[in-house]
């Protein structure tokens, strides 16, 4: 069973080096007018915080009442400057895990999600990092190829997206130096710096996320956009470059999309 740190242990320390024996977890979950959809994710991960779990909800300046709706059902609701990746800093700075997740609110952890976590990174010791499989939940076929193909590049490149539920030592992303700040591609960029100290870890377990954003926007389109922002990142295009792109196709800006370049 997973366990809370006692107050006389820093937020987030380990006793030892990282890929030691961890035993506790921290799910930090960056909100931004969630009003619709954060309180049925906190009541999904209720179990797992009477089992030891942290949950760290991170309000970006919500103007729908998210943050009040979150209050009761977390162990820490912190503010911070709007944006992914600058919500999922905060909210690393104030856990107590050994281990963090980084969870989207409209995406469900498996019920079991700390003990698979938490006895996947023991049985492999020189991992410290590493996601779950993905489901999209739409009713359109080709989500479900969506899905598949994620989890297999995600294998072939070492490469993880944020609807995959990222789970990091927590030592190890301070050290990696965070999600950088930009407004894109945050967890590609992290995923290449926790690369270069382990292979990550991935989990045949899967997460179910929302396919509202498919849906909102048509798959084909949302799938053809991802993959041109993909490219252009990959071949060096500014971060804030692809964000204006972004908004100019998407109609709003990254940091109120709910979910990352995932496609």
């Amino acid at each position: 069973m997973l366990r809370r740190k006692d107050g006389t242990r820093p937020p987030g320390g380990r006793s030892s080096s990282p890929g030691a024996y961890p035993d506790s977890l921290s799910i930090v979950v960056p909100v931004l007018n969630e009003a619709a959809t954060i309180e049925a994710c906190l009541r999904r991960l209720a179990p797992l915080r009477r089992r030891g779990v942290d949950v760290v909800v991170v309000d970006g300046g919500s103007t729908d009442g998210t943050a009040d709706i979150a209050q009761p059902l977390c162990d820490t609701l912190a503010h911070s400057g709007r944006g992914r990746a600058v919500q999922m800093n905060a909210g690393a700075r104030v856990a107590s895990g050994d281990v963090l997740l980084f969870l989207h609110a409209d995406t469900e952890l498996p019920a079991n999600a700390d003990e698979i976590i938490i006895d996947a990174l023991r049985a492999h010791p020189s991992r410290v990092w590493g996601r779950f499989d993905v489901l999209i939940d739409g009713s359109a076929p080709l989500l479900r190829l969506v899905g598949r193909m994620m989890c297999l590049r995600s294998r072939l490149t070492g490469i993880a997206t944020g609807d995959q539920a990222i789970f990091c030592d927590q030592r190890v992303f301070s050290d990696a130096g965070a999600f950088p700040a930009i407004p894109l591609m945050e967890d590609v960029a992290l995923s290449k710096r926790l690369r270069s100290c382990s292979p990550p870890l991935c989990l045949h377990e899967k997460v179910i996320t929302s396919a509202r954003r498919w849906e909102a926007h048509g798959v084909m389109a949302t799938i053809l956009l991802m993959w041109w922002l993909r490219f252009a990142y990959a071949i060096g295009v500014p971060p804030a470059t692809l964000s204006r792109w972004y908004q100019s196709t998407n109609g709003s800006p990254p940091s109120d999309d709910r979910h990352t370049l995932s496609t």
